[in-house]
């Protein structure tokens, strides 16, 4: 474990987020505003559904801020075809990565063929773009046991996707944890790992930055920037 609290500044941190606004309530005033809110504090991607990418990518054109678009949200249950044609119409849309859920039976089941299939077919998508888009795989660490996390992020990292992410943030079971990015990193280390479901907080945000995540998936991003930021002049 690193600790990097003390290595890393207020818009370092920053890159590392992805803004997200997944509420199917969410309305085109909250969305334009969560562009601009990204803008301003300098995060990585805003995380969108499909519905919203053209009005995101209209917006965020002229900035370095990337467009992250969700398939088979939040259950993961579509089949394969369904997952691809779902990819395909976010990135034409303007995604620059995908989180796309994955089938959740398969990694209970140990089904590697089928889940090793679907990936494989929804990567080919993306990684044929040009430039390419980047996959994240959400796996639902907190709804598996160890095992079967170690099985989801193997199949993963020889199918080749760019990252591996805890969670949807609705799945009943929970988020993120430490040891599951830990695990995961471990697991997977040739792929990079998004931590995603609950974290809320700075000093949370950081304990998954220091446990292995190179990415971090919040609804909370401005709290946890304007903490960190408070936390930064504590320390002088």
């Amino acid at each position: 474990m690193t600790n990097i609290n003390n290595k890393i500044s207020v818009s370092q941190l920053a890159g590392y987020i992805d803004h997200t606004l997944l509420n199917p309530t969410a309305t085109k005033d909250g969305i334009e505003r969560l562009c601009h809110e990204a803008i301003e504090y300098g995060f990585h991607t805003v995380c969108i559904n499909t519905r919203w990418i053209p009005l995101v990518a209209e917006i965020l054109h002229d900035t370095q801020i990337k467009i992250d678009g969700v398939v088979s949200f939040p259950l993961g249950a579509d089949s394969t075809k369904i997952k691809v044609a779902q990819a395909k119409e976010a990135i034409f849309a303007g995604a620059d990565e995908i989180d796309m859920v994955a089938d959740l039976a398969s990694i209970i089941e140990g089904d590697a063929k089928y889940l090793a299939r679907q990936l494989y077919e929804v990567n080919k998508v993306c990684h044929s773009m040009k430039p390419p888009v980047l996959l994240k795989v959400i796996i639902e660490s907190a709804a598996l046991n160890d095992e079967q996390i170690i099985f989801a992020c193997r199949i993963a990292q020889e199918v080749g996707v760019d990252f591996i992410k805890t969670s949807t943030g609705l799945n009943a079971a929970g988020g993120a944890t430490v040891e599951a990015v830990r695990l995961m990193k471990e697991s997977a280390p040739k792929c990079k790992i998004k931590a995603a479901g609950g974290i809320k907080t700075a000093k949370v945000a950081i304990a998954m930055l220091e446990a292995g995540a190179d990415r971090i998936g919040s609804s909370a991003a401005i709290k946890i920037i304007e903490e960190f930021k408070a936390m930064q002049e504590q320390n002088g």
